[in-house]
């Protein structure tokens, strides 16, 4: 893997604006950017000796004289592992779905998210292949804002799901905390669409990867003059959201003195630019959310107290999806229909081999990886069903789990296809439902027949019928 120091990124852009924008973004991660205007220059870097040196290439679709696709193919032909990000400034994924069976890594769209271009270069260094099916991708399909809509029946997400519901309809702030990719994102837009600011102004802030005096001038605002550099006055985002509500996205990323400045602000409701003389009164509600426990980063110092109780009325925490591995089938089900809508996609099914595989993974990227495989999955599949073969990095690094696997897919509900797709026969169906009855009852045939809703004497027929043995 290449050191922060020897990371090269190739940047193929003939805009000169843009070429400075992600070279100085590329920085705050330790990149180094070598701009080239054409794809053939890029080919003749890659074929000289310091084309070696590259870790990761990103190409505007719209570089002149080339087709974005059939640029992709030769880079590829070029360094068969090299990490290749397309930016685009289409918000259709069907030039991604062309461009990543085309051999691209992944994808971004214009104006460049400095959080997301970080996160897929951060990604590009964990693995770039390809096939690199486990790593999430940097855009993300559109999400449910009704907490109803929302995917899982498992004890803690419902949990969590029941106490934002509550905490939409009061006027506290809130916390939301949980690993990457377990939907925190989701929640907070979730709590502002139901409550009584819906109407309102919603802004979200996405505070990893800012430059500590942009927050702050983006945060709280400065005066003309107030700075060098500031030429006008900008009115910041807590004055915009009076009314409103501001997400603000990694909260333990905004520098300390800052969040002590945003605590006097919440608790005094006056918000006064930088180099104001007078301050603002301010309405609003801050949704934030967090991946480490805030809690413990204040007892270690690394977050001020005063904000975290400022933030902290009302707690929720995100579970991770080991924590939910029962919500899988549904959560892949849910998942393969919507990626079945976007354009240059088909609708998949998933067949038992496929599912069992994907119930075999613990999922540390949670939810959202869970997403982007299964994405890519669909983008290289040709057949109408996801089997273990559509996810070859999964089957070989489960290896011998997915037998195991496949054992704890049977026990976490009934499936549904074969291997070649088609949906099983009824009868097969309802033996496993029966099976898995019996099993969950341990044998008490009573209880068994009352929660399928048939008589004893049913439930014996239908045991001679279908071959079951009532120690099934």
């Amino acid at each position: 893997m290449p050191t922060r120091q020897s990371r090269l990124l190739l940047l193929i852009d003939d805009d000169p604006a843009q070429g400075r924008l992600v070279s100085a973004l590329a920085a705050r991660e330790g990149w180094r950017t070598q701009i080239v205007a054409t794809g053939s220059d890029a080919l003749a870097l890659l074929a000289a000796p310091e084309g070696e040196e590259v870790t990761a290439v990103l190409l505007d679709q719209r570089v002149p004289g080339d087709s974005a696709c059939e640029l992709i193919r030769e880079l590829r032909t070029a360094q068969d592992d090299l990490p290749l990000l397309m930016l685009t400034a289409s918000t259709s994924p069907l030039l991604a779905v062309e461009a990543m069976r085309a051999g691209a890594t992944d994808y971004l769209i214009k104006p460049i998210d400095p959080e997301r271009l970080l996160g897929a270069l951060a990604g590009a260094v964990l693995g770039g292949k390809p096939n690199a099916e486990l790593q999430p991708l940097t855009e993300r399909l559109p999400h449910p804002l009704d907490f109803d809509d929302m995917v899982g029946t498992a004890a803690p997400f419902r949990t969590a799901l029941a106490k934002a519901a509550t905490a939409a309809r009061g006027h506290t702030h809130v916390l939301v905390e949980g690993e990457s990719g377990t939907g925190k994102d989701m929640v907070a837009r979730a709590m502002h669409a139901a409550s009584t600011r819906a109407k309102a102004t919603l802004r979200v802030v996405r505070c990893r990867g800012l430059p500590a005096a942009s927050l702050e001038s983006l945060l709280f605002g400065h005066e003309q003059g107030a700075f060098a550099g500031a030429f006008d006055r900008q009115t910041g985002l807590l004055e915009q959201c009076d009314g409103g509500t501001l997400i603000l996205d990694d909260v333990d990323r905004i520098p300390r003195d800052q969040q002590e400045r945003l605590a006097d602000v919440l608790d005094s409701g006056i918000v006064r630019p930088t180099g104001a003389t007078h301050g603002f009164k301010i309405d609003l509600r801050v949704f934030a959310t967090s991946d480490l426990d805030l809690e413990q980063e204040v007892v270690t110092g690394g977050f001020a107290r005063a904000l975290f109780d400022q933030l902290a009325v009302t707690r929720i925490r995100m579970p991770a999806l080991r924590e939910r591995l029962g919500d899988i089938p549904a959560l892949t089900r849910y998942f393969l229909a919507k990626i079945g809508e976007q354009p240059g996609l088909k609708h998949h099914s998933i067949a038992d081999s496929g599912l069992s595989l994907i119930e075999g993974y613990d999922w540390p990227g949670n939810v959202r990886q869970l997403q982007a495989a299964l994405f890519r999955a669909c983008v290289f599949e040709q057949r109408e069903a996801l089997t273990a073969h559509s996810f070859p990095q999964l089957a070989e690094l489960l290896g011998d789990q997915a037998d195991r696997g496949e054992s704890r897919a049977r026990g976490l509900g009934v499936l549904l296809y074969t291997d070649d797709g088609h949906v099983r026969p009824l009868e097969e169906i309802e033996a496993d439902i029966i099976r898995l009855a019996i099993g969950h009852y341990r044998g008490r045939m009573t209880e068994v027949a009352r929660r399928l809703g048939i008589g004893r004497s049913t439930l014996y027929r239908k045991l001679s019928e279908l071959g079951i043995d009532n120690a099934a």
